[in-house]
Formats: structure tokens, C-alpha cells, sequence
């Protein structure tokens, strides 16, 4: 592993840049290459005119103490914030409070209204849907079907793009395992501090100062000073395997102009649909079919600049309006007052589309007019002279998307490359096609590092939630996605 032959890294996200620090802190020699002009991937910084926004938006939690660990030894703990989580879900004009409080909530639903629900979650325990093997029938059994349609299946079906009734039912407890109408009430009955034993109700966590991407500029930044190389702009083209073993990448810039780099090992972060066309020579066309037959949810924001003083002081509301296509709005400048300027603040209005759909392919202008006219609908502003500039920022490949053949196709290609070309390693949430946190696709990329360097961890066997949570039920996908209907490709 000297400089001639380097660990060669494949995206600067959090997986990318966790393994390229754990590399160069053993001494080893390392080269990231990123195609895209800064790090971070989805948990970058996006800034424009001096404002900064967050994609997605990323709470630093976790019950992975090597991580934590890590996060604080990138940055120092004066560039972290504690910042209490609020949120609440817009429904039928009205704002619940989200964890669930019951004076809010009562008071909104009104005492008919809430007779009603727990009339309606009574008699669904006492007669369940019959078939509780999609994700609708499972929810409607532990909520009922009022509450259900007020807080599950509009956000939900905005989130994934397919009905509810078409999810299967296996994600339910991976999303919210640990929460039903129960528990939910005894939170909001009898709260407790520093609530973390259910994902969904954490109150507090932590955030750099300057967004998520001053994470990882840092920790890029920390890997050059360590002697190892982050090539921005930089796209690897091909992956030559000689003899069983990954040899070299090309690399084409920016400007066109291309080159070969050896390389001892690679880890890639880029999305599998994209990995296997990179090999010379050809994989086999199974593994090739499968790659090809991976899919993604993708997502756009529309950041709005308006005055501090007219908006909401949550750190993001979940849009449950069926009238307006934006899922979730965050409000950066209750994120941290670094993202934002004097006496103003900055939405992000959150769309869950597919690549090339009508969504997607809005022009900048049409999507802020857009974004615009719903802040008015779900009146959170008074009037469309408030906003001052808008931004838009597309990320494709957010998320990936479980349908009924992805487990196969993503054994199909790890298999593949664990027996054929072992020193090809797969990290992080795209390069593993497995929806996780932040966390989780630093913990697969340090547990990786461990390996190279002689350990046998399976990383396909690290589940966060199991870390999450005081239970686990052992199996399940990984973190909150569901399986989903198959698509096919346009």
C-alpha cells in the first residue's frame, strides 16, 4: 500500500471520506476520486450567495460510539451545536406537534374528532384488516384507519412514489417498530428528557455549526494533511481487473483529459447500477442485468429566502396536504444561525420525485414559483412578496429503492465481486444499495478498512437500528425503506 499503489476510494461522501481517514491514520496511501466539484455526497452543504442549506436534512445521533467518536475527532466540539429536535406533521390546515402532545393534539382534532380516532383504533384492534402484509393493512391494525390517513399514507406515498397498499408490510417494523398509538400517547402523556430508545422520538441531537458538509470539507482536508489525495471532479471511467484482482482506474476530470491510477484495493461508494459497467473486462451479463435492474428514488429542494420573523421555528414540517406536491419543509435557520443571514431565514422545501419525471424536469424558475405558491396554500406566508431568492438543488439517486427483486440483485453483484475480484469493497448507502444514516455508512466503511488491514467483519450483517434501539427484531431491511412495487426502466 505505498504511493504507487494506493487504496483507491470511489466517492467523497461520508463511507468515501470515513475510509480514506481510517486509511491514512494506519499509515496507508489512499486517492478519492469524486466526480462531482465538492464532498459531502447527499450530506454536503449546499451554498449559495452566502446561504447554506442542507440536503435532506441530517441529525448527528447515534448509539455507535466509534462513530461518535469520530465525528468529534474530525471536528472540534466548539463547532457542534446541541440543538433540540421540533417538528411537526401539517394536516387539514392544522399543525401537530411531533412527538405527539396530547393538549396539541386534542385540541386540534377537537374531543368529537378524537373520540372518533380512538374509536377508530379501538375497532381495529378488535377487527384488524384481514390482510396485513402490506404496509397500509399493518398501520391501520395498530392506529386505526383515522389516524392512519391523517398521519401515515399521503407523506408516505409523497415520500416513495407508489401507494400504500402496495408496500409490503416488512418495513413497518424497521420504520417505526417500537411506536404505536400506545406508546405514542404515554410520550405524550408522560413525557421523558432525552428520549432515544425510539428513533422516531429523539429530542435533541447534535449539528455542525456550518451545516453537515463541514464534516466532511474538514475530514477531506485532514486526509490531504495526512498525506493521502481527494481529486474532485474527478470520474473513474473503468475498473481493470487482471489476474482475479482490481488492477487500475481510469479517471477522466473535468476538462476532459484522462489517466490511469493503480490501485491495492477499492472501495466504492458509487451507486451499483453504475459500478458494473465500469469493469474491463465485462462482468458477466447476470451481474450486469442485475446492476441494471437497481433502482432510486430521487429528490430535489427549492430554498426560499424570507424574513426571520414570518416563520415556523421547527427544524422541518412534514407536508401530509395532498393539495401541495412538497413533502417536507425545513427552516435552516432553526438548524443552526451559521446557515443563514441577519434577520433572515431560508425554507427548504423538500420534493420526492423520480429522475426525469415532471417534477424533476421543472425549470429553477418553475420549481420556485411552485415552491412559492404551496408556502402561500399551507399558509406560511402571507404574501409571495416575502421571498426574496430562490435556489434549486437536485440530487439524483437519494435514496435506494426496495423492490421485490433488489436483495437478489444486489447478491447477485457483491457475491460476484467477494468471490471474482475480492479487493473490490462496497460501502455506504448507494455503493451497498441499502437505505441507512449518516452513521451507518461510516460504520460500513471503517468496518471495511478493518478488513483490508486483515479483520473479517461482514458488513452486510451491520444493521443500525439494532444500534437504535433497545430491541431489534434481528432481520428486516436496515433502516426505514420499504419494499416496493417494481419498476421499469424508461
Amino acid at each position: 500500500m505505498n504511493e504507487e499503489n494506493p487504496i483507491v476510494v470511489i466517492g467523497a461522501g461520508p463511507a468515501g471520506l470515513t475510509a480514506a481517514y481510517e486509511i491514512v491514520k494506519r499509515g496507508g496511501s489512499v486517492v478519492v476520486f469524486e466526480s462531482d466539484s465538492v464532498v459531502g455526497g447527499i450530506s454536503r452543504t449546499v451554498e449559495r450567495d452566502g446561504w447554506r442549506f442542507d440536503i435532506g436534512g441530517h441529525r448527528f445521533f447515534t448509539k455507535v460510539k466509534a462513530v461518535e467518536s469520530l465525528w468529534h475527532e474530525i471536528l472540534p466540539d466548539e463547532d457542534f451545536l446541541s440543538r433540540p429536535r421540533l417538528s411537526r406533521i401539517f394536516f387539514d390546515g392544522k399543525y401537530y406537534d411531533y412527538p405527539l402532545k396530547a393538549s396539541n393534539a386534542l385540541g386540534n382534532l377537537g374531543i368529537l374528532e378524537a373520540i372518533r380516532c380512538v374509536g377508530s383504533y379501538v375497532w381495529a384492534r378488535i377487527r384488524p384488516p384481514k390482510d396485513q402484509t402490506n404496509y397500509e393493512g399493518w398501520l391501520v391494525a395498530r392506529f386505526g384507519w383515522r389516524l392512519y390517513r391523517r398521519f401515515f399514507k399521503t407523506y408516505t406515498e409523497k415520500v416513495w412514489g407508489v401507494p400504500v397498499h402496495e408496500m409490503p408490510a416488512d418495513w413497518a417494523a424497521q420504520r417505526v417498530k417500537s411506536l404505536s398509538l400506545s406508546s405514542a400517547i404515554m410520550n405524550a402523556l408522560l413525557p421523558k428528557r432525552g428520549q432515544t430508545d425510539i428513533t422516531s422520538l429523539i429530542e435533541e441531537f447534535q449539528y455542525p455549526k456550518f451545516g453537515p458538509g463541514m464534516m466532511w470539507e474538514r475530514c477531506a482536508e485532514k486526509v490531504v494533511a495526512q498525506g493521502g489525495k481527494v481529486v474532485l471532479g474527478a470520474r473513474v471511467r473503468s475498473i481493470e481487473v487482471v489476474d482475479g484482482l482490481a488492477a487500475t482506474v481510469e479517471v477522466e476530470l473535468a476538462n476532459g483529459d484522462t489517466f490511469r491510477q493503480a490501485a491495492s484495493n477499492i472501495i466504492s461508494t458509487a451507486p451499483m447500477a453504475q459500478l458494473v459497467d465500469m469493469f474491463s473486462p465485462v462482468l458477466p451479463q447476470a451481474v450486469m442485468a442485475a446492476g441494471h435492474d437497481l433502482h432510486y428514488r430521487d429528490f430535489l429542494t427549492v430554498a426560499l429566502v424570507i424574513p426571520e420573523g414570518s416563520i415556523f421555528p421547527d427544524n422541518w414540517i412534514y407536508i401530509h396536504a395532498s393539495e401541495v406536491k412538497v413533502g417536507r419543509i425545513q427552516n435552516f435557520g432553526s438548524w443552526s444561525p451559521f446557515l443563514v443571514k441577519e434577520g433572515r431565514t431560508c425554507l427548504g422545501l423538500e420534493y420526492f420525485v423520480f429522475e426525469g419525471d415532471e417534477v424533476w424536469n421543472m425549470s429553477d424558475d418553475e420549481l420556485i414559483a411552485q415552491g412559492v405558491r404551496e408556502l402561500q396554500y399551507l399558509g406560511l406566508i402571507r404574501d409571495a412578496s416575502l421571498v426574496e431568492q430562490g435556489f434549486v438543488f437536485r440530487m439524483p439517486k437519494a435514496y435506494p429503492y426496495y423492490d421485490s427483486s433488489y436483495k437478489a440483485n444486489v447478491a447477485e453483484i457483491s457475491s460476484h465481486l467477494a468471490k471474482e475480484i475480492p479487493n473490490v469493497h462496497l460501502v455506504g448507502r448507494n455503493g451497498m444499495h441499502k437505505y441507512n444514516n449518516q452513521d451507518h455508512s461510516m460504520l460500513t466503511a471503517m468496518l471495511t478498512v478493518e478488513n483490508i488491514y486483515g479483520a473479517t467483519h461482514d458488513i452486510w450483517a451491520v444493521n443500525v437500528e439494532e444500534e437504535y434501539h433497545e430491541t431489534s427484531s434481528g432481520e428486516g431491511t436496515g433502516r426505514d425503506a420499504p419494499i416496493l412495487p417494481r419498476r421499469s426502466h424508461s
